[in-house]
């Protein structure tokens, strides 16, 4: 069903670019280079006034589905400004971040400090009512997804322990504020606004410790090297439970689904079991 969606999606992209082109006033250029598995094309743009800005289209899936609501939430604070949206379309029309460079050019302990600081920032009590979803709810797809692939497992009993922990740690956290979800230094670009910006939240609500992962998770060397030092300098830097992150990037390392069972993250999930 994905594929088919995807197919249907591409297909339908230059015509859906044209209709918003036109209706926002847009000169739009050749699109970014795609990050692999991405799911959105984005592409810089200028308005009529001669604004730079970016024009981003998301194929519908479930982690991104409340993109919008989460840049107007946090509404430029650390995060890009959201200027424009038809999300009937999965349309974004964004702030442009200048110069843009990745914060993927800083050395990972200089890197490990702007996430820090940018968590801080995001973490904010979910308003009420709110469209975000509970962490759980992440956790839960992940774990169905997860358990549907079972005959791959390379290690049964490391994966059980992963879907009882992404079953456990939503359910035992202290503290809920709005998560990113998605923050690593691939989606944080230096601005003249502010010294840097998050791109790309996927929001939920649910534990501050989960929202330190996805960094971890995209420092693999430094994890499989000396996992738990790297995860104690996230935690010092965060003044939060250096065991709750442990448990949850252990969690994601052991069951997050995945192409294949025997790849690092399996090496990475042995070294952090409980």
């Amino acid at each position: 069903m994905f594929e088919i969606t995807r197919k249907k999606w591409l297909e339908n992209l230059p015509d859906l670019v044209d209709q918003l082109a036109r209706r926002w006033g847009l000169t739009v250029l050749p699109p970014f280079e795609a990050e692999p598995g991405s799911c959105s094309w984005v592409a810089p743009a200028v308005r009529k006034d001669g604004v730079a800005v970016v024009l981003k289209m998301a194929m519908p899936h479930f982690e991104g589905m409340h993109e919008a609501e989460g840049l107007r939430f946090w509404n430029g604070d650390p995060t890009i400004r959201l200027l424009e949206t038809d999300q009937t379309l999965g349309a974004m029309l964004l702030e442009r971040c200048k110069p843009g460079t990745s914060l993927r050019i800083e050395a990972e302990a200089d890197q490990d400090r702007v996430i820090a600081g940018l968590l801080r920032r995001l973490w904010r009590p979910p308003p009420t009512p709110t469209v975000f979803r509970p962490l759980s709810v992440l956790a839960e797809y992940w774990s169905n997804e997860t358990l549907a692939d079972a005959a791959r497992w390379t290690d049964k009993g490391l994966v059980r322990e992963g879907l009882r922990l992404f079953e456990e740690l939503p359910q035992t956290a202290q503290t809920q504020v709005v998560l990113a979800t998605d923050l690593h230094a691939g989606n944080v670009l230096r601005s003249r606004r502010m010294p840097w910006l998050v791109i790309d939240p996927k929001p939920f609500v649910g534990d501050p410790a989960y929202d330190v992962t996805q960094h971890l998770l995209n420092c693999r060397s430094r994890l499989a090297a000396d996992g738990d030092n790297t995860i104690r300098r996230l935690a010092d830097l965060l003044s939060i439970d250096h065991e709750r992150i442990r448990l949850w990037t252990f969690a994601r390392a052991a069951a997050e689904p995945r192409d294949d069972w025997a790849d690092d993250l399996t090496t990475i999930a042995s070294a952090l079991s409980p």
